[in-house]
Formats: C-alpha cells, structure tokens, sequence
C-alpha cells in the first residue's frame, strides 16, 4: 500500500480542527500511487482526499501544483479541488509532512481502457491544455529531455541486471534524441503523468483527471505522446492503431495539432517511453525498505520505445496527419 507516513488520531484531529469540513468518522490508506500518502478521509460533511507529500516531491513545487488544480476547477475541467482552512491556507503540516485536503471525485479508472476511454481520453487533454492557457505560473519538467542522461547514469552499472545489453541500447536511444528532440513546439501546462489510474470514468464519460504532482511546462505534443504510450498499448504489448486514432481525433477536435506537432508525435513518443524507461529503471533497482510498493516493470517500456523507433509519421499510428 502506499502509505509511507502513517497519521495518528491525535495528529489527525489537530490538523483537522483547522478545517470547516465536519467531523471525520472514516479516515483509511489508499493502495494505489508511488509518489505520496494517500487517505481517504469520510466526515460528516462529505468524502475528501488527505494526501502527505513525500520526500520525491520538492515542498517548492506544491504551491505551483496547488494553484494549478484550483485554475482547472475554476475553468470548468473536472479534477480535484483544493480545500483552504479557515485561515485560507490549502497547505499545511501533518505528521511532519506538507499536506493537503482536496475534493473526493466520483468514478473509478479503467483496468482495460476502450476506444471510447481513449477518445473522452484525448478530448480531455485538450480541455486540459486549452484551460491551462492562461495559466500565469511556470515549472520547468523537471523529467524532461535534458534530464534523462543524468538520470540514466544513476542505473547505468546495474542496467544490465535487468536485461542484458540494456545500458547499451538506452545509451543509444539517449543519443538519437538528444539529436532531434523538437525544440520550437507550442508550450504550456501539461499533466505529464495521464496514466488510465490517473483518470476517472462514469461508464465510459471521463468525470475526472487526477494526481498534478508531475504537471509542468512543456511541449502540449508531449503530453499527447505520453498517453499513446499509457492508452493505446495492449497486455500483450501490441499498439491498437483504432485507440490511437480515437485519442488523437477526439484531442484534436477541441484543440488542433499543428503540422509541427503532428510530425514530432514519433519522435515525442519514443521520448516519452525512454522517459518512463528510465524511471522505472530507477525505482526497480531501488524499491524503499519497508514500503509495500511493487515497482512497475521497466521492459513494458523498453518494448513500447522499440515500437516508436519504427514509427515515422502519424500513419504509423494509424493516423492522418
């Protein structure tokens, strides 16, 4: 489960009391998430989400994440809301931890998405994105390009420990786009975590988008790169060209891509899987003692940037550009 920092009923009661939001009667861990302490909180008034922001988060970015979430609700896209105390304050302290309660949204995510989750999916984001236009905060991704050399280094010597001839085969990947990584696209907020966990559906309508904790700035495209990588992939790691075609239509028909964009989706994509390659290859070798987290397999990813590295235009999504 993970809860990495657990709340006493004193500690609890005292961070509450801050709070117009009733008297709690239910207050357990949730089991899903890597990155924070989840739990969901029932009171009298209502259900919220108490989240304790873990070491991995810089305390320097929440209010950035904080601000963003109450920008979204307040243009009409359906995620979590930030609940302020009486003082006005959406952050706090709890458990020697920053801390924060936010709105509890209905649905539940889907195990298997289908074509029609990709296409509510897709338009989605591009709500997502056109809301976050006038947006006035910035934070650099702090996982982006540039990042993932460092980052890979990390894992270099023990790579090997994972597939053979995997250190080699990242390294080359690093290098090819590092040399024609897009740098000229339309940039602004994106989520840059949008995994189906991270999305909740009524049925097949998307009632909600959760978990900012990785939004920054950055390329739009990039964004949409990550979910053909999350969305449109089978178990059996086949990508469903009709998925992907559905995402991409039904992001484009709220925002259009640019024929800019349109042709760095390939080249987008394998970035996205590299970068998902080598974070899972760092929390694989280096699972936390005592936290009661599997870490995701690092191959699904190596499987998906092979895919991309075959892909040149929009077509091989089954796509028009």
């Amino acid at each position: 489960m993970a809860v990495y920092t657990e709340v006493s009923d004193e500690d609890l009661a005292g961070f509450l009391a801050a709070y117009d939001i009733g008297e709690p009667t239910s207050f357990k861990g949730i089991a899903e998430g890597v990155e924070n302490s989840n739990f969901l909180l029932h009171t009298t008034r209502g259900r919220y989400i108490l989240t304790l922001y873990e070491k991995r988060v810089d305390p320097a970015d929440l209010p950035f994440f904080i601000a963003l979430m109450r920008h979204l609700a307040g243009r009409g896209v359906a995620c979590p809301t930030p609940v302020a105390s009486r003082a006005g304050d959406c952050l706090g302290t709890l458990a020697g931890r920053p801390a924060a309660i936010i709105t509890f949204l209905d649905g539940v995510w889907p195990r298997r998405p289908s074509v029609e989750h990709c296409a509510a999916l897709g338009a989605g984001l591009a709500r997502f994105h056109a809301a976050g236009v006038d947006f006035s905060m910035e934070r650099p991704n702090a996982l982006g390009q540039p990042a993932w050399r460092p980052l890979f280094e990390r894992s270099r010597e023990r790579a090997d420990e994972v597939s053979p001839g995997l250190a080699a085969e990242i390294d080359a990947a690093l290098a090819a786009l590092a040399a024609t990584w897009p740098q000229a696209l339309p940039r602004g907020v994106i989520h840059a975590d949008l995994f189906p966990d991270n999305a909740f559906f009524l049925g097949t309508r998307l009632s909600g988008i959760i978990d900012f904790y990785f939004a920054c700035t950055d390329a739009l495209a990039y964004d949409v790169a990550i979910c053909l990588n999350a969305w449109c992939f089978e178990p059996d790691r086949s990508f469903n060209v009709t998925k992907a075609r559905a995402l991409i239509a039904a992001y484009r028909s709220v925002r259009p891509l640019s024929a800019e964009e349109a042709a760095a989706i390939p080249v987008l994509a394998r970035g996205a899987a590299l970068r998902f390659l080598l974070t899972r290859l760092h929390d694989w070798l280096r699972v936390p003692p005592g936290a009661l987290v599997t870490p995701k397999d690092p191959m699904e990813y190596l499987h998906k940037l092979r895919f991309h590295q075959q892909v040149a235009d929009l077509g091989g999504y089954g796509v028009d550009s």
